[in-house]
């Protein structure tokens, strides 16, 4: 069983940055492909980026790639997401995600229902 917990979000002006991060208690945190989703009003949730143990994998939504980093410290059981460069189109909320035995690259294609674990959410809001 793991449980997610996200902080970090906000409100930012277009052109800055948020940092989230999600901390995940459990055991065999290492097992997991850990990830971030968003979901923005009147949207589905879209895949953003997953993670690997050790870091040595990594996936990322085109709309996200060289603007977005995630990263993971397996020591703290944290996961982080560095959004720089944000535009209002970035505007959602921000769900942390873990999958057991499974790749980055399966978990970027996985229907959100069929991911086991969930975080409650954090909002980000970027203004224009």
């Amino acid at each position: 069983q793991v449980q997610l917990v996200e902080s970090g979000g906000g409100l930012v002006q277009a052109g800055g940055s948020l940092r989230l991060s999600c901390t995940a208690s459990g055991r065999a945190f290492s097992a997991y492909v850990m990830g971030w989703f968003r979901q923005a009003p009147g949207k589905e949730r879209e895949f953003v980026a997953a993670i690997r143990w050790r870091g040595d994998s990594t996936a990322y939504a085109d709309s996200v790639k060289g603007r977005f980093t995630i990263s993971r410290d397996d020591a703290k059981n944290t996961v982080v997401l560095q959004m720089n460069s944000l535009k209002p189109e970035d505007t959602a909320v921000y769900y942390c995600a873990a999958e057991p035995f499974t790749t980055t690259h399966t978990m970027a294609l996985m229907p959100h229902s069929a991911i086991d674990y969930w975080g409650q959410g954090t909002q980000v809001a970027v203004s224009s």
